[in-house]
């Protein structure tokens, strides 16, 4: 449900989550990216069905699942898709390098997402054949590429190989959702570290970092999980995201904010069992989420591209990127009306400031309008609260939520579930 809502470029400002025996509320309050109140009516019926053939269903509707990033959209929606899938240890000019054996062997990129998150990188690039548009059906060949992107990717300190070139049908993969479990098979978050606080997980003065707690709820059989960290949109999707692929049910959650601080908090339990995880497991569950909500965070300068899309267009900017001695440190770009959309956010390999003439050698490169960012894309501005996906309250409502999240929830859950029976297991 959270999904959709993000894939419909919705902004949760605020949320109740609870199921309780046999039953299910689901309260989210929504606005438009600009923070403004739907009065779209064609707009809140499609809401209003998406939702209804999700729970219905129990997935997301395949028209809305073949991609939610901005551009790609209208390109891989109601046909089969190319895609190639890749993890392993980050280094400058990786991508530069699998965009250029995707050339040589005549593929055309249509779409690419990529991340990069403790010295790792997760990206999936969806190809169609360059010579005949579609999708690549020839088995020989698909296996012929796959082997020699992962000579790209293994030939570095000998890792282990993390490439597969797949056929998908149309609306099967969500990329943002794949490059999380992407991510988690990969282990980036054993290299995360909790920041230094209370066990409550409150944040700290002047610390920027994601504080999470992991508690129990003994009589209910319950983790008690809160999250607190610098709100950023698309930030409820990513920690449901992390959870669910880790196998843990929530039954009850409050999402809110203060200033540009998100507050998150969880009442959930492993998938089939109502037994308490174990320390190791709970701490596990805690790197799991401190690595879902930095994933995303970008760093460096921005760098938006409006082009023509063409064979090499991606290999040509990542070359051109390479030559000047930056890493890309993350990757949105897609296809529409023929013309390649995206970003690239990059920083200097040595350390120092990104040079703003690479704008220049971009645009000649693309032949199309280039336009950078140096603001930081995870930290909403004091001005607007847009940007984030968890809004700011209101000096009144910060006055009254100093108790627990979960207290509001439980004193109100209390009254609504009295009636439904025993707590489902």
């Amino acid at each position: 449900m959270v999904q959709v809502l993000t894939d419909l470029d919705l902004i949760i400002s605020k949320s109740y989550i609870s199921s309780d025996g046999g039953w299910f509320m689901d309260v989210f309050h929504v606005t438009d990216e600009a923070g403004k109140k739907l009065t779209d009516e064609t707009l809140m019926l499609h809401i209003q069905q998406e939702l209804c053939v999700t729970r219905s269903n129990g997935k997301i509707s395949r028209d809305r699942e073949g991609g939610n990033e901005k551009g790609g959209e209208e390109e891989v929606v109601g046909r089969e898709i190319t895609a190639m899938e890749m993890s392993g240890v980050d280094r400058a000019g990786l991508l530069s390098e699998l965009a250029g054996v995707l050339v040589e062997q005549d593929f055309v990129v249509t779409a690419a997402t990529a991340w990069t998150h403790n010295d790792r990188v997760a990206c999936i690039i969806l190809v169609e054949d360059a010579i005949k548009a579609g999708p690549i059906s020839d088995p020989k060949r698909l296996g012929l590429m796959e082997e020699q992107l992962e000579n790209v990717v293994a030939a570095h300190r000998g890792e282990r190989k993390r490439v597969r070139m797949t056929r998908l049908g149309a609306g099967n993969t969500h990329r943002e959702r794949r490059l999380h479990q992407l991510m988690y098979a990969d282990r980036d978050y054993e290299s995360c570290r909790a920041c230094e606080g209370d066990s409550s997980g409150e944040h700290k003065k002047g610390c920027d970092g994601t504080h999470v707690s992991v508690g129990k709820c003994e009589d209910k059989g319950y983790l008690v999980v809160n999250v607190r960290s610098r709100d950023r949109p698309k930030l409820l999707f990513d920690t449901v995201c992390v959870l669910t692929d880790m196998q843990y049910v929530v039954f009850h959650a409050a999402i809110s904010s203060k200033r540009s601080i998100a507050h998150q908090e969880y009442y959930i339990r492993q998938m089939g069992s109502s037994v308490i995880p174990s320390e190791s497991e709970k701490q596990k569950l805690t790197l799991c989420l401190i690595a879902a909500v930095e994933r995303r965070l970008s760093h460096g300068l921005r760098v938006d591209i409006v082009s023509e899309n063409r064979v090499g267009l991606l290999s040509n900017v990542t070359r051109v990127l390479r030559e000047n001695g930056l890493s890309i440190s993350r990757v949105e770009i897609g296809t529409k009306g023929g013309k390649a959309v995206g970003s690239f956010f990059v920083t200097d390999c040595s350390g120092e400031e990104v040079n703003p003439n690479i704008v220049e050698l971009v645009r000649q490169e693309t032949g199309g309008s280039v336009v950078t960012d140096h603001k930081s894309p995870h930290r909403p501005h004091k001005s607007s609260s847009s940007s984030s996906v968890i809004h700011q309250t209101n000096d009144t409502e910060e006055a009254k939520q100093k108790f627990s999240l979960g207290s509001l929830l439980w004193s109100r859950l209390e009254r609504l579930s009295g009636g439904f029976g025993p707590i489902r297991s």
